[in-house]
Protein backbone atom coordinates (compact mmCIF):
# COMPACT_ATOMS: atom_id res chain seq x y z
CA UNK A 1 0.00 0.00 0.00
CA UNK A 2 1.42 3.66 -1.02
CA UNK A 3 1.72 6.32 1.44
CA UNK A 4 -0.17 9.96 1.26
CA UNK A 5 1.00 11.56 -1.47
CA UNK A 6 2.14 15.43 -0.89
CA UNK A 7 0.81 17.62 -3.94
CA UNK A 8 3.50 20.38 -4.96
CA UNK A 9 1.93 23.55 -5.87
CA UNK A 10 0.14 24.10 -8.80
CA UNK A 11 2.37 26.80 -10.70
CA UNK A 12 -0.84 29.55 -10.55
CA UNK A 13 -1.82 28.64 -6.52
CA UNK A 14 -0.73 31.55 -4.05
CA UNK A 15 -0.86 31.64 -0.18
CA UNK A 16 -4.31 32.43 -0.39
CA UNK A 17 -5.93 29.45 -2.18
CA UNK A 18 -8.29 27.15 -0.51
CA UNK A 19 -5.98 24.02 0.60
CA UNK A 20 -7.27 20.73 -0.20
CA UNK A 21 -6.67 17.31 1.23
CA UNK A 22 -8.18 14.29 -1.38
CA UNK A 23 -9.12 11.15 0.21
CA UNK A 24 -9.44 7.94 -2.11
CA UNK A 25 -8.26 4.63 -2.33
CA UNK A 26 -8.30 4.39 -5.81
CA UNK A 27 -5.25 6.03 -7.29
CA UNK A 28 -6.44 7.19 -10.82
CA UNK A 29 -9.78 8.68 -9.16
CA UNK A 30 -7.76 10.39 -6.62
CA UNK A 31 -5.93 11.73 -9.24
CA UNK A 32 -8.84 13.03 -11.76
CA UNK A 33 -9.80 14.53 -7.96
CA UNK A 34 -6.89 16.51 -7.40
CA UNK A 35 -6.45 18.17 -11.02
CA UNK A 36 -9.95 18.89 -10.85
CA UNK A 37 -9.46 20.82 -7.59
CA UNK A 38 -6.77 22.70 -9.26
CA UNK A 39 -8.75 23.36 -11.78
CA UNK A 40 -11.09 25.64 -10.07
CA UNK A 41 -9.34 29.06 -9.33
CA UNK A 42 -8.61 29.34 -5.56
CA UNK A 43 -8.39 25.61 -4.83
CA UNK A 44 -5.21 23.92 -4.68
CA UNK A 45 -4.91 20.52 -3.86
CA UNK A 46 -2.15 19.74 -0.74
CA UNK A 47 -1.96 16.11 -0.30
CA UNK A 48 -4.00 12.84 -1.31
CA UNK A 49 -4.34 9.95 1.18
CA UNK A 50 -5.20 6.53 -0.23
CA UNK A 51 -7.32 5.71 3.32
CA UNK A 52 -8.81 6.66 6.55
CA UNK A 53 -5.62 6.44 8.81
CA UNK A 54 -3.90 8.37 6.46
CA UNK A 55 -6.19 10.94 5.79
CA UNK A 56 -6.57 11.64 10.18
CA UNK A 57 -2.84 11.51 10.10
CA UNK A 58 -2.01 13.83 7.21
CA UNK A 59 -4.88 16.30 9.18
CA UNK A 60 -3.06 15.94 12.48
CA UNK A 61 0.16 16.94 11.56
CA UNK A 62 -0.98 19.81 9.32
CA UNK A 63 -2.75 21.34 12.09
CA UNK A 64 -0.36 20.76 14.68
CA UNK A 65 2.27 22.17 12.39
CA UNK A 66 0.17 25.43 11.62
CA UNK A 67 -1.01 24.44 8.13
CA UNK A 68 -3.90 22.70 8.28
CA UNK A 69 -5.84 22.06 5.42
CA UNK A 70 -9.00 23.61 4.66
CA UNK A 71 -10.94 21.39 3.43
CA UNK A 72 -11.31 17.50 2.70
CA UNK A 73 -12.75 15.13 -0.25
CA UNK A 74 -13.62 12.26 1.58
CA UNK A 75 -14.76 9.27 -0.44
CA UNK A 76 -16.78 7.25 1.49
CA UNK A 77 -16.23 3.70 0.62
CA UNK A 78 -12.14 3.12 2.15
CA UNK A 79 -10.59 -0.06 2.88
CA UNK A 80 -10.05 0.45 6.35
CA UNK A 81 -12.20 3.19 7.66
CA UNK A 82 -15.95 4.34 6.16
CA UNK A 83 -15.83 8.23 5.29
CA UNK A 84 -18.23 8.84 8.33
CA UNK A 85 -16.52 6.96 10.74
CA UNK A 86 -13.38 9.26 9.31
CA UNK A 87 -15.58 12.25 10.16
CA UNK A 88 -16.50 11.05 13.47
CA UNK A 89 -12.65 10.61 14.43
CA UNK A 90 -12.05 14.05 12.99
CA UNK A 91 -14.33 15.47 14.90
CA UNK A 92 -13.53 13.46 18.05
CA UNK A 93 -9.68 14.85 17.35
CA UNK A 94 -10.99 18.53 17.28
CA UNK A 95 -10.07 18.47 13.54
CA UNK A 96 -13.31 21.12 12.46
CA UNK A 97 -12.08 20.78 8.79
CA UNK A 98 -14.89 21.24 6.25
CA UNK A 99 -15.67 18.05 4.40
CA UNK A 100 -17.16 17.22 1.20
CA UNK A 101 -18.24 13.31 0.79
CA UNK A 102 -17.89 11.63 -2.46
CA UNK A 103 -19.37 8.44 -3.16
CA UNK A 104 -21.04 6.11 -5.65
CA UNK A 105 -23.50 5.08 -2.49
CA UNK A 106 -26.82 6.59 -2.97
CA UNK A 107 -28.64 5.37 0.31
CA UNK A 108 -30.45 8.24 2.25
CA UNK A 109 -29.31 6.63 5.58
CA UNK A 110 -25.60 7.25 4.60
CA UNK A 111 -26.57 10.63 3.38
CA UNK A 112 -28.65 11.28 6.39
CA UNK A 113 -25.27 9.86 8.70
CA UNK A 114 -23.11 12.16 6.53
CA UNK A 115 -25.14 14.91 7.43
CA UNK A 116 -24.88 14.74 11.22
CA UNK A 117 -21.08 14.53 11.20
CA UNK A 118 -20.71 17.95 9.48
CA UNK A 119 -20.25 16.92 6.36
CA UNK A 120 -21.53 20.36 3.97
CA UNK A 121 -22.28 18.91 0.73
CA UNK A 122 -22.38 15.85 -0.99
CA UNK A 123 -21.22 14.53 -4.52
CA UNK A 124 -22.62 11.17 -6.21
CA UNK A 125 -19.93 9.38 -8.46
CA UNK A 126 -19.90 9.60 -11.50
CA UNK A 127 -20.13 13.34 -11.95
CA UNK A 128 -18.97 16.16 -13.92
CA UNK A 129 -16.28 18.73 -13.53
CA UNK A 130 -18.78 21.38 -13.93
CA UNK A 131 -20.87 19.58 -11.05
CA UNK A 132 -17.56 19.05 -8.64
CA UNK A 133 -16.68 23.10 -9.92
CA UNK A 134 -20.33 24.13 -8.75
CA UNK A 135 -19.95 22.22 -5.13
CA UNK A 136 -16.32 23.73 -4.70
CA UNK A 137 -17.96 27.03 -5.50
CA UNK A 138 -20.60 26.91 -3.33
CA UNK A 139 -18.41 26.42 -0.29
CA UNK A 140 -15.82 29.44 -1.40
CA UNK A 141 -19.39 31.42 -0.99
CA UNK A 142 -20.24 29.77 2.13
CA UNK A 143 -16.66 30.63 3.90
CA UNK A 144 -16.55 34.07 2.62
CA UNK A 145 -20.24 34.62 4.07
CA UNK A 146 -18.87 33.24 7.44
CA UNK A 147 -15.95 35.55 7.54
CA UNK A 148 -17.81 38.79 6.75
CA UNK A 149 -20.41 38.30 9.53
CA UNK A 150 -17.31 38.75 12.14
CA UNK A 151 -17.54 37.91 15.75
CA UNK A 152 -20.93 38.06 16.25
CA UNK A 153 -23.83 36.58 13.86
CA UNK A 154 -27.28 36.95 13.62
CA UNK A 155 -30.18 34.39 12.10
CA UNK A 156 -30.35 36.32 8.92
CA UNK A 157 -26.24 36.24 8.60
CA UNK A 158 -26.46 32.67 9.27
CA UNK A 159 -29.38 31.32 6.76
CA UNK A 160 -27.49 33.57 4.06
CA UNK A 161 -24.10 31.65 4.36
CA UNK A 162 -25.91 28.10 4.78
CA UNK A 163 -27.92 28.89 1.50
CA UNK A 164 -24.68 29.48 -0.14
CA UNK A 165 -24.14 25.71 -0.36
CA UNK A 166 -27.63 25.06 -1.72
CA UNK A 167 -27.90 27.36 -4.54
CA UNK A 168 -27.25 26.26 -7.92
CA UNK A 169 -26.08 29.52 -9.59
CA UNK A 170 -25.25 27.55 -12.77
CA UNK A 171 -28.49 25.76 -13.13
CA UNK A 172 -30.52 28.83 -11.95
CA UNK A 173 -28.98 31.35 -14.51
CA UNK A 174 -29.37 28.74 -17.69
CA UNK A 175 -31.87 29.72 -20.34
CA UNK A 176 -35.16 28.10 -20.73
CA UNK A 177 -34.63 25.00 -22.66
CA UNK A 178 -30.39 24.61 -21.80
CA UNK A 179 -29.82 21.58 -19.84
CA UNK A 180 -27.49 21.87 -16.96
CA UNK A 181 -25.89 18.29 -17.58
CA UNK A 182 -25.95 18.82 -21.29
CA UNK A 183 -23.79 22.42 -20.42
CA UNK A 184 -21.65 20.73 -18.61
CA UNK A 185 -20.69 17.98 -20.99
CA UNK A 186 -19.85 20.56 -23.91
CA UNK A 187 -17.86 23.04 -20.94
CA UNK A 188 -15.79 19.89 -20.81
CA UNK A 189 -15.22 19.06 -24.18
CA UNK A 190 -14.26 22.07 -24.96
CA UNK A 191 -12.01 22.79 -21.68
CA UNK A 192 -9.95 19.09 -22.72
CA UNK A 193 -9.25 21.13 -25.83
CA UNK A 194 -8.70 24.36 -25.08
CA UNK A 195 -6.27 25.30 -28.24
CA UNK A 196 -8.57 23.92 -30.91
CA UNK A 197 -11.66 25.95 -32.03
CA UNK A 198 -15.20 24.13 -33.09
CA UNK A 199 -17.77 25.47 -35.25
CA UNK A 200 -21.35 24.50 -34.13
CA UNK A 201 -21.69 21.16 -36.57
CA UNK A 202 -18.08 20.13 -35.62
CA UNK A 203 -18.83 20.06 -31.78
CA UNK A 204 -22.63 18.47 -32.74
CA UNK A 205 -21.20 15.66 -34.70
CA UNK A 206 -18.60 14.63 -31.78
CA UNK A 207 -20.98 14.96 -29.12
CA UNK A 208 -24.09 13.39 -31.15
CA UNK A 209 -26.39 16.33 -30.68
CA UNK A 210 -27.12 18.30 -33.43
CA UNK A 211 -25.67 21.59 -34.93
CA UNK A 212 -28.55 24.20 -33.74
CA UNK A 213 -28.50 22.58 -30.19
CA UNK A 214 -24.77 22.98 -30.62
CA UNK A 215 -24.94 26.66 -31.43
CA UNK A 216 -27.67 27.28 -28.21
CA UNK A 217 -25.37 26.35 -25.73
CA UNK A 218 -22.15 27.44 -27.76
CA UNK A 219 -23.73 30.90 -27.93
CA UNK A 220 -25.10 30.97 -24.21
CA UNK A 221 -20.94 29.95 -23.17
CA UNK A 222 -20.12 33.50 -25.37
CA UNK A 223 -22.09 35.05 -23.21
CA UNK A 224 -21.25 33.99 -20.28
CA UNK A 225 -17.27 34.69 -21.14
CA UNK A 226 -16.72 31.15 -21.18
CA UNK A 227 -15.62 30.72 -24.44
CA UNK A 228 -14.05 32.99 -27.42
CA UNK A 229 -16.35 33.76 -30.97
CA UNK A 230 -14.64 34.51 -34.12
CA UNK A 231 -15.74 34.37 -38.35
CA UNK A 232 -14.41 30.98 -39.38
CA UNK A 233 -12.46 32.77 -43.10
CA UNK A 234 -12.44 31.23 -46.01
CA UNK A 235 -16.13 29.38 -45.88
CA UNK A 236 -18.67 29.86 -48.58
CA UNK A 237 -22.40 31.34 -48.25
CA UNK A 238 -23.42 31.97 -44.98
CA UNK A 239 -20.82 33.21 -42.65
CA UNK A 240 -19.70 30.46 -40.12
CA UNK A 241 -18.27 31.14 -36.12
CA UNK A 242 -15.75 28.97 -34.28
CA UNK A 243 -15.46 28.56 -30.73
CA UNK A 244 -13.07 27.97 -28.22
CA UNK A 245 -12.84 27.60 -24.52
CA UNK A 246 -11.71 31.21 -22.91
CA UNK A 247 -7.96 31.46 -21.36
CA UNK A 248 -8.21 31.02 -17.43
CA UNK A 249 -7.16 34.58 -16.11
Amino acid sequence: MTGPRIVPPAPSSSSEDIVVLVVDDEPETAASHAKYVNRVPGFATGAIASNGQEALSLLTRARNSGAAFDLVLLDMTLPDLHGIDVAKRMRGLGLTTDIIAITAVRDLAVVRSAVATGITQYLIKPFTFAAFSEKLENHRRFISTMRSTGPDTSQAALDNAFSALRTSTASASLPKGLIPETLAQISEHLARQAERCFSATELGEELGISRVTARRYLEHLFETRAVLKQPRHGTRGRPEYEYRAAPRS
